[in-house]
């Protein structure tokens, strides 16, 4: 699906993600684009984009809600453009079933313009920590840590 504007692709997919549908969010990417999850899972091409998407969709995200907060388009010239918004996740669930706590993200899209318009090429979604610096890893877990004095 391509789109009129770059900065259309913030919208787009959060209609997509309220379709719950993992097909209607690779649709707004180029057949080789690429997606890096919070986590830092990398996924190539619609298919595989799709996947995941509708899995998660369809189970801990399934009444999920994302609300849309600062939103910036860079041009990077006349046919690319950068695309950041910060999302707010609210509604999902924990493993054990109960409810899990509000989270925000900052998602950025590389868009390319075509001849039918724009397309995301390249998305990363990065977990936000509120007052943290930076990450510690000990054994099997991370941290997001503070160095600064209190």
């Amino acid at each position: 699906m391509a789109l009129k504007r770059a900065g259309d692709i913030v919208a787009a997919f959060v209609a997509a993600w309220q379709a719950r549908s993992g097909a209607e969010i690779a649709a707004l990417f180029a057949e080789d684009g690429d997606f890096v999850n919070v986590t830092g899972l990398w996924w190539h091409g619609r298919a595989a984009i799709a996947q995941p998407h509708d899995y998660a969709l369809k189970s801990f995200f399934a009444q999920t809600t994302l609300h849309v907060g600062r939103t910036e388009t860079r041009a990077l010239g006349p046919d690319h453009a950068l695309v950041r918004c910060r999302l707010t996740l609210r509604g999902q669930r924990a493993p054990d079933g109960s409810a899990a706590g509000d989270r925000q993200t900052i998602l950025c899209f590389v868009m390319a313009r075509g001849p039918k318009g724009w397309q995301a090429v390249s998305a990363q979604n990065t977990e936000v920590q509120p007052g943290k610096e930076t990450h510690v890893a000990q054994g099997e877990s991370i941290t997001p840590t503070d160095y600064r004095a209190p």
